[in-house]
C-alpha cells in the first residue's frame, strides 16, 4: 500500500504522525511511504532521516495526499486538505468528529473516505492506546504549565506549587481519573502539591487510592462535590472525556466565579469541546486569558510543544494499526479487530458511528454491515 505522511497545516502543530523508525518498519513490510518535505522538522527529524528509512519525499502536501491510499496525520484535515482528498482514500488521524465542522464531515461522505478517528481506537482491554499515549504526556505538562501560571508574573496567585516551610502547598484539583488525570496527579504529587481527583466512576477512584497509597484524595464527581472542590482549587485541571461525544460542561460559569482570585484552570478537554463553561480554545502565541479573575489555559494541541516526545509516542502507539490496515485493507483489519472497527467514522459514503450520525443528521450504518458489503471487499485498500 502507498502511505502518505503530510506536513501538518494547523498553526503551531509541530508533531508528525510517523517517526523515521516507524517509516522504516512500514518499508520493511513492503509498503511505499511518501513523507512531505519538512514534515518532521517540527519534531527535529530531518528529511534525510526519512530518506534513510526508505521514504520517498513528496514535494507538497497535495502530492503526499494524492499518492497515498492511506493518509496518516496528526490533526484532522485543514480546509485546503479536504479539497485534495482522493475518492475512496483511507484517512487515519485525530479526527475529533464531535467538534468537527459540517463541511469536513460532508466531504468525508461525498468522497467516500474511510475515516478512522485514531483517538477512538480501543485495545482488547477497552483502553484507547493512541489517546492514552498523548495523555501520558499532557498530564505532566499540565502540572508544569500550571505551576508557571501560578506565578505572579503570569497573573496567577503568586504561590509555589510545593509550598515552603510553614506554608502549605497548592491545591490541585483534577476532574477525571483516566490516564490523563492519573498522569497529572502523579506529577503533581511528585511536585509536593495537595491533590484531589474527582470522577463519576467509583472503580477509578478506588484505583487512584491503590496507585498513590491514598496520598491523593478522591471524591465522586457530582455537581455538589465539583462545586465545592473548585472553590479551594489553586489549579483546576479538566481531564474529562466522554467516548464519541462532545465533552459536557462539568464546571459552570457560576462555579468559576467562586474560585480564588488568580487561580488557574487548564481545560485539557478543549480538544473535544472543553469541560469548563468559560473555556475557549487558545494558542501557544496567546495561551491564556483571564475571566472572573481566573487564569484560563486551553491550548488544544498542547503536546505539540514537546513535539519530538509526542510524535515518538504517537508513532509507537499507532504503528501496529497502520501496519494492519496497510497489509489487509481496512475492512479486513476492522473485521479482525473490533476496537479498530469502533473508530471508523465514515466508510463508502456512510456514517458508521451512531452519535456522530445523529449529531450531523446523517443516516447511520453499523460497521459490520457497511464493511461486509460486496463493494467493501478485503481487497479494497
Amino acid at each position: 500500500m502507498d502511505i502518505g505522511i503530510p506536513l501538518e497545516m494547523l498553526d503551531e502543530e509541530r508533531r508528525v504522525a510517523m517517526s523515521p523508525a516507524g517509516v522504516h518498519r512500514l518499508v520493511q513490510d513492503g509498503h511505499r511511504v511518501f513523507v512531505q518535505r519538512g514534515a518532521g522538522e517540527g519534531s527535529r527529524w530531518a528529511d534525510r532521516e526519512y530518506e534513510a528509512a526508505g521514504a520517498h519525499l513528496a514535494y507538497s502536501g497535495e502530492e503526499a495526499f494524492q499518492r497515498a491510499d492511506l493518509v496518516v496525520k496528526v490533526a484532522a484535515p485543514a480546509r485546503q486538505e479536504f479539497d485534495v482528498l482522493r475518492e475512496g482514500q483511507a484517512l487515519l488521524c485525530f479526527l475529533r468528529p464531535a467538534v468537527a465542522p459540517r463541511r469536513g464531515f460532508d466531504t468525508l461522505l461525498s468522497r467516500r473516505i474511510a475515516a478512522v478517528a485514531m483517538e477512538w481506537i480501543e485495545d482488547d482491554d477497552g483502553r484507547m492506546p493512541v489517546r492514552e499515549a498523548i495523555s501520558e504526556i499532557a498530564g505532566p505538562m499540565a502540572i508544569h504549565v500550571g505551576a508557571h501560571l501560578l506565578q505572579s508574573s503570569s497573573g496567577g496567585r503568586g504561590i509555589l506549587l510545593a509550598g515552603a516551610p510553614g506554608i502549605p502547598p497548592a491545591n490541585v484539583v483534577i476532574l477525571g481519573a483516566g490516564r490523563l488525570g492519573i498522569s497529572a496527579a502523579r506529577t503533581a504529587l511528585g511536585s509536593g502539591a495537595q491533590v484531589l481527583i474527582l470522577d463519576t466512576d467509583v472503580r477509578k477512584l478506588r484505583r487512584v487510592g491503590e496507585l498513590f497509597w491514598n496520598r491523593a484524595s478522591t471524591l465522586l464527581a457530582d455537581e455538589y462535590h465539583v462545586s465545592r472542590a473548585v472553590r479551594f482549587a489553586d489549579v483546576l485541571i479538566g481531564a474529562v472525556a466522554v467516548w464519541g461525544e462532545r465533552t459536557p460542561d462539568v464546571v459552570t460559569e457560576a462555579m468559576v466565579r467562586t474560585m480564588k482570585p488568580g487561580a488557574v484552570i487548564l481545560d485539557l478537554a478543549i480538544d473535544h469541546g472543553g469541560c469548563v463553561e468559560t473555556s475557549r480554545p487558545t494558542t501557544f502565541v496567546h495561551p491564556t486569558y483571564v475571566e472572573h479573575d481566573v487564569v484560563h489555559f486551553a491550548v488544544p494541541n498542547m503536546t505539540a510543544d514537546v513535539a519530538r516526545t509526542a510524535s515518538a509516542a504517537l508513532a509507537n502507539a499507532v504503528l501496529m494499526y497502520v501496519r494492519e490496515i496497510a497489509a489487509r485493507g481496512l475492512p479486513a483489519a476492522a473485521a479482525a479487530d473490533p476496537g479498530l472497527a469502533r473508530a471508523v467514522v465514515t466508510f463508502e459514503g456512510r456514517c458508521l458511528h451512531s452519535t456522530i450520525a445523529e449529531h450531523f443528521g446523517a443516516p447511520y450504518v453499523a460497521p459490520r454491515d457497511a464493511m461486509s458489503a460486496p463493494e467493501a471487499s478485503n481487497d479494497r485498500r
